[in-house]
């Protein structure tokens, strides 16, 4: 069991009111020792990042999200300018809508924000809201995939609350030929047009300069366009105009978030390992996988304002380490997986296999020590809601702990924007660190431009096999065999179309079997 004596090896930045607890990982110093040349070589390795070494050598890419929060950084003026003029830019496009000076195209003014993208473009502005949009200025909503159904559902939800006539949208791609994206665009396009309205008139892109969004928001006449660099990975883009227009426009104080993470990031540029958080972190994980992501990381925030924080790890973590080769080339299979939702809910769902089924993940707690601002009700003899929230962490840390299962701890005085600047910091550095420690580039995501690839293979064999369903009853080999494409794609395009009233589907014995006319 762990003692007072271990505890009290808790890291504290006492400024920013933040600890670090590894007394539940039981790690070594002989383990620390044992790792210096890679720690050593992932500190020169961040070093060489911030410095502007290219760190995405697939697209050539700079990797420059440090420099968003301390533009002072930035290797050269102009990327410098980049990060400075936008921020000014958003500021005042937030204090024109907030005043009324830009409007609806009907007058009045905007009372909902509409934010369509993917992948870190939804997930880092939903984050955002999510923890720290109460009182937001403008009540904010998300289409985030193409599914035409949950597309209706929060365009349905829009006019509840009051009307697309009054709402702002924000499209949010940096190429502009995201699929996802582009498609719930013109769904929202479609909605706003069916009520009269100009699409245009009531929306502002956030795209790299002569995109494909930037050329369609022009010949639309979006009411403006900001950039989006091309140094600003998705997963890392929340400090970017992607996650700062959004959360300006909802009244969030962005610089104290910014401000949050400059002070993460300062105090873990520390080379003394002791006092350096992220890298502490990182070795935490390194120990935990042995260096192969053995265990899952389980994200348990005891606070419901960070209940989406598991997600946005899931992308941050898990697109940026889960790679095939390293960096010699060679067959690694990296990666930690990442999963959770929030603490005290999930003591009563998988709390009861973390602590007694298969011994596959590590925890790592988020704790909130403020329960509420203003005082609280007994809602016993003594004890407050927050008491017990409390207790439920700390028990079930010791139950995960008496059943062998090792967990870190993070503390934090209260989810501000400030807080949360500093908890995303962290983990953006432990990932680099991580990363150098087990020799992959976490810049780069060659498998999920795989699964793009192959989207467009399946669309392509849905085109053709659409073409194709004429005449009398056909199955998915007789199709195969004309537009010579695998039979068990073909069918499930088949099966697609007959689902969505392009074609009737007879079922036969198995799915060879089934015919389809339209």
């Amino acid at each position: 069991m762990p003692n007072w004596k271990q505890y009290n090896q808790l890291l504290r930045y006492q400024k920013l009111r933040f600890s670090l607890d590894l007394s539940r990982t039981d790690i070594e110093q002989n383990y620390i020792h044992s790792l210096k040349p890679q720690i050593d070589k992932a500190y020169h390795d961040l070093t060489k990042l911030e410095a502007g070494e290219i760190a995405n050598p697939d697209e050539n890419r700079m990797v420059g999200h440090y420099w968003l929060r301390n533009p002072e950084l930035a290797p050269n003026q102009e990327i410098k300018s980049q990060i400075t003029q936008p921020l000014a830019q958003l500021k005042k496009l937030a204090h024109d809508i907030h005043h009324g000076k830009i409007k609806p195209q009907n007058g009045g003014s905007f009372e909902n924000l509409l934010v369509i993208g993917i992948g870190g473009s939804a997930l880092g502005p939903q984050l955002v809201y999510d923890a720290l949009g109460n009182n937001s200025k403008l009540k904010t909503f998300f289409l985030d995939n193409t599914d035409p159904q949950g597309c209706d559902t929060t365009l349905k939800k829009i006019n509840q609350a009051s009307s697309l006539r009054n709402t702002l949208a924000l499209v949010i791609s940096k190429s502009g030929g995201t699929a996802e994206t582009r498609n719930a665009m013109l769904e929202a396009q479609h909605a706003y047009e069916e009520k009269g309205l100009n699409f245009g008139a009531h929306t502002i892109a956030i795209t790299g300069t002569n995109s494909k969004l930037d050329q369609y928001a022009k010949s639309h006449n979006f009411i403006t366009t900001l950039p989006m660099e091309d140094w600003v990975g998705g997963r890392s883009s929340i400090m970017s105009t992607v996650g700062l227009v959004p959360a300006a426009l909802q009244g969030i104080d962005i610089d104290a978030f910014l401000l949050g993470a400059k002070e993460m990031d300062q105090r873990t540029r520390s080379h003394n390992t002791a006092d350096n958080a992220a890298m502490q972190l990182a070795i935490a994980w390194h120990h935990a996988g042995n260096g192969k992501g053995d265990k899952d990381m389980v994200v348990l925030p005891y606070k419901d304002s960070l209940v989406l924080f598991s997600k946005y790890l899931q992308q941050l973590v898990m697109e940026s380490l889960g790679k095939e080769q390293d960096l010699d080339g060679n067959t690694v299979n990296q990666g930690i997986a990442v999963y959770g939702n929030k603490g005290s809910t999930d003591q009563h769902a998988y709390v009861q296999q973390l602590r007694d089924g298969v011994h596959n993940f590590f925890a790592t707690f988020i704790e909130v020590r403020k329960g509420r601002a203003g005082s609280s009700i007994e809602v016993d003899s003594v004890n407050t809601s927050a008491d017990y929230l409390q207790g439920f962490l700390r028990g079930t840390r010791s139950a995960l702990y008496q059943s062998g299962r090792k967990s870190i701890t993070i503390s934090i005085h209260e989810i501000t924007p400030h807080s949360l600047g500093m908890l995303i910091a962290l983990f953006e550095r432990a990932v680099t660190f991580y990363a150098s420690l087990v020799n992959i580039n976490a810049y780069h995501q060659p498998g999920v431009e795989a699964g793009k690839k192959a989207a467009e293979d399946f669309l392509d064999t849905l085109n053709q096999t659409r073409g194709a369903l004429t005449g009398w009853q056909k199955t998915a080999d007789d199709i195969a065999e004309a537009i010579s494409h695998d039979p068990e794609d073909v069918y499930h395009a088949l099966v697609h179309l007959a689902a969505n009233n392009e074609a009737i589907q007879s079922e036969g014995a198995n799915p060879s079997e089934d015919t389809f006319m339209l």
